[in-house]
């Protein structure tokens, strides 16, 4: 064989030689790189919660309305009011109608002409312009009411021992019923005749 077919043979040789060790070292390399564990990396912890005690969490607290104990009635919970409503005034009571004071009734009024308004002394004027005193008492006589006269000159008004009220009239008499003269009364005077002549006759107070 020539020597420059064995110089190329060798060459071969060695070269094949030298990529078997390459491969081999690197086929090594990749197995342990492989099979090596890989290194820890140390995670945080977690921050610790205090301990509250049993039973405890310290979570976010919430609250809630208890319910009623069995057989009472649930109380309602507090009105919030619509701050964008209108709001209401409360109605106010109806006004009370004042009571009209009663005013005390007026005292009794007397007729003008009543008997109780002409007992009392009188003056009593006739015609001749001669005046004298004639009283009308209170006093029942029979079915009448008691008189007297003081200082009357006319014989009719001497006479006079009785009066009496009759028909808004005051009547007065002589002793035996017969009527010495007739008298309406009028705002605190009293104007009339005699009976026997028809004179005109009046009292005053």
């Amino acid at each position: 064989m020539p020597r420059q077919i064995l110089c190329t043979v060798a060459a071969l040789a060695l070269a094949a030689s030298a990529g078997a060790c390459s491969s081999s070292r690197f086929d090594t390399g990749g197995i342990g790189a492989s099979t090596r564990p890989a290194p820890r990396v140390a995670r945080p912890l977690p921050p610790e919660e205090p301990d509250l005690g049993p039973g405890l969490s310290s979570g976010p607290v919430t609250s809630a309305p208890l319910a009623p104990p069995p057989g009472a009635a649930a109380v309602p919970g507090p009105v919030v009011a619509n701050p964008s409503g209108p709001i209401m005034a409360e109605a106010s009571p109806p006004p009370v109608q004042q009571q009209a004071a009663i005013a005390p009734p007026p005292p009794p009024v007397v007729a003008s002409g009543g008997r109780s308004a002409v007992v009392g002394g009188w003056t009593a004027k006739d015609a001749t312009g001669a005046s004298c005193r004639v009283s009308l008492a209170s006093t029942p006589a029979l079915d009448l009411y008691k008189a007297s006269s003081t200082g009357c000159a006319n014989k009719d008004l001497a006479k006079v021992t009785a009066w009496d009220f009759r028909d808004g009239e005051v009547y007065l008499y002589q002793p035996g019923g017969t009527v010495a003269a007739r008298l309406r009364p009028a705002g605190g005077a009293m104007d009339g005749a005699l009976s026997k002549s028809g004179a005109p006759l009046a009292m005053v107070r």
